[in-house]
């Protein structure tokens, strides 16, 4: 076991912890894992670890008694910052990247593109001159290799699509966590077997990043429903819907604001200002419950030029510098997770965690570029001893799901106590009613 690193300490005091308790968190070391030029190994534990303090430390102030424990294994959290890559289905391996979600040579550089929806496939065709076809991807190869690397990334940006160029240094430094407290309070919450138990949480995310949030205070008892417009179809509840319900409900609806009146907390996915026209903006939803716990999080922060432009972990690892950094000489490089997505997923559980300690009333955003700028400028390697090897199969289970048999990681977040795996299997996009358990 080693103690508290600095990794963890930075986190948990951004977090408004006090900074002697994060020498609580213990960890047990497995060598090897998460390999990579920058501290991912170093980023993926500490905000689990973070996430696991704040989970036992709720949970000691509704029961009065003092906090569990704290261990945090390594080899959970690898397994579980790739957990998109070892989830089966009835066998079978999901597509993690489309063929035209990649890297490509640009006449000056590089260009990264994220193709995974069709739409944004569509558009990044169209924006290249470039038919679909069974050639498609040399195709789209020739073209890019004349264009310059940052011409594309506006173009097809504009057009809706994504595409970010190569980073050829890290960008300068951005906050890991932003967070104000309202003045409100919100419902009293009393003694109960897990920290999140009967707490309301409206999930309005996409992705992997805020589904790990919301997926892990369902893992940690809170009621997590989460509300898609019909119109944007989603098929990843496989890997991130653990724990919660889906519903369909357009975000105009009557049925949203009657949720809203119920919910302790809402987390967000969305760029900066696209929910606004919805009335569902930070500061209106404070306005109306001071109380509330809102969470934000986004691709690239929440401002400067990029704050409102779409995102993926990968776009980010590019346009942050983090493909540069790992380049190999020849090529752009990757992190070997998509950590910022897990990472930030990971904190933004634990700041709604902290802030429910505190009587909720708060207002938190995080980004996937926070999250990187941390990655670059602030995490140091921090090598312990400890048993080497790592087989990630030691993380999985297998259980029956709408979906078949799915292969799933089991959760990293650990406390003396804490539940092992999620309370139900991932329910199908849209399945549920819109409403709260026991209404």
């Amino acid at each position: 076991m080693i103690g508290v690193d600095a990794a963890t300490k930075h986190a948990w005091t951004l977090l408004g912890g006090d900074a002697e308790a994060a020498g609580a968190v213990e960890y047990e070391h497995v060598a090897g894992v998460l390999p990579a030029r920058l501290p991912v190994r170093e980023l993926a534990r500490a905000t689990v670890g973070v996430c696991s303090l704040a989970a036992a430390d709720l949970l000691a102030r509704r029961d009065g008694r003092p906090r569990p424990a704290v261990r945090v294994h390594e080899g959970a959290v690898a397994a579980a910052f790739v957990s998109e890559r070892l989830v089966r289905i009835d066998g079978r391996e999901p597509t993690v990247f489309a063929p035209l979600s990649r890297f490509w040579r640009a006449a000056d550089g590089w260009v990264r593109t994220h193709a995974n929806y069709p739409h944004h496939r569509e558009r990044l065709l169209r924006v290249l001159g470039v038919d679909d076809g069974p050639d498609v991807v040399s195709r789209v190869e020739d073209v890019l290799a004349g264009l310059a690397a940052v011409a594309v990334q506006e173009e097809v940006y504009a057009a809706g699509g994504l595409a970010v160029a190569v980073a050829e240094r890290p960008v300068g430094p951005l906050p890991l966590v932003e967070a104000r407290d309202t003045g409100g309070r919100g419902r009293r919450l009393g003694a109960a077997g897990l920290p999140a138990e009967g707490v309301r949480v409206l999930d309005l995310t996409r992705v992997i990043a805020g589904p790990v949030a919301t997926r892990t205070l369902g893992l940690l008892g809170a009621d997590v429903l989460r509300v898609d417009s019909p119109g944007l179809p989603e098929d990843d509840l496989w890997d991130t819907g653990f724990g919660k319900r889906s519903a369909l409900l357009d975000l105009r609806a009557q049925g949203l604001d009657d949720l809203l009146e119920r919910a302790d907390v809402v987390v967000t996915g969305y760029r900066p200002g696209a929910l606004d026209r919805f009335g569902l903006g930070a500061d209106a939803l404070l306005e109306r419950r001071p109380g509330l716990v809102v969470a934000q999080l986004d691709a690239w922060g929440w401002s400067g030029p990029w704050a409102g432009r779409r995102g993926f972990d990968s776009l980010v690892q590019a346009g942050s510098g983090i493909a540069a950094v790992e380049s190999d000489g020849e090529r752009p490089g990757v992190l070997p997770a998509q950590a910022l997505d897990h990472g930030t997923g990971y904190l933004v559980a634990a700041a709604v965690l902290r802030a429910l300690a505190d009587g909720g009333g708060r207002h938190v955003r995080l980004s996937l570029a926070g999250t990187a700028s941390w990655l670059l400028h602030d995490l140091e390697p921090a090598e312990v001893g400890g048993r080497a090897g790592h087989d990630a199969a030691d993380w999985v289970a297998t259980i029956d799901s709408p979906y078949g048999e799915l292969r799933h990681v089991r959760p990293p977040v650990h406390y003396e106590g804490a539940p092992r795996t999620w309370s139900q299997p991932p329910t199908r996009w849209g399945d549920a009613r819109a409403e709260w358990n026991g209404e």
